[in-house]
């Protein structure tokens, strides 16, 4: 019984979370996303051209490309969904967590940077297929991003709970009884 009430207390604690960070409007993410992305961009494209940072997110790129990096740029909505993943998943350990939090924040911010650093390439090339390379990237390739980061979780920490899933089975099973 002692164990069920932990559990419980568990579920409500990691619940409660996402709804905090959520709250604000995510504005977490894009407190530690933003420089964490605007930096490193900024710095690749000046491997390759001369570029200029301008206030918080835009890159000037050989005076006379500007790349507003927005929110939707940095994307918080995708952090946010890798930390409901793993905070939707019970029965694992706080370090554990924490471990599998830190590696999928990185894993994105590492592929969400070379996209933007590639769509940057292909807008400076003035190529015509800007336009539809960032709707591929926006709309199809950050969900899968999201998805593989997901599933990389799931094999590296031998993750064996279903998120959400998981939790409702549990709440079922001791409702019944």
């Amino acid at each position: 019984m002692k164990n069920l009430g932990r559990e419980a207390l568990n579920m409500i604690w990691r619940y409660l979370i996402l709804v905090i960070v959520a709250v604000p409007n995510l504005w977490l993410f894009y407190l530690l996303f933003t420089p964490l992305t605007v930096y490193p961009v900024y710095w690749l494209l000046g491997l390759f051209y001369d570029a200029s940072l301008l206030g918080k997110g835009i890159v000037v790129i050989n005076q006379f490309l500007s790349i507003e990096l927005t929110k939707a740029c940095i994307a918080g909505s995708a952090y946010y969904l890798l930390l409901i993943l793993n905070l939707s998943t019970p029965k694992i350990s706080l370090s554990k967590r924490a471990k599998m939090i830190v590696f999928s924040f990185v894993a994105f911010l590492i592929v969400n940077i070379l996209r933007i650093f590639i769509l940057s390439i292909v807008a400076v090339s003035g190529s015509g297929f800007f336009d539809i390379t960032h709707r591929i990237f926006w709309y199809s390739l950050s969900t899968i991003f999201v998805v593989a980061i997901w599933f990389a979780e799931i094999w590296i920490f031998k993750i064996k709970e279903i998120p959400f899933y998981s939790d409702i089975n549990f709440l079922y099973k001791n409702i019944k009884k």
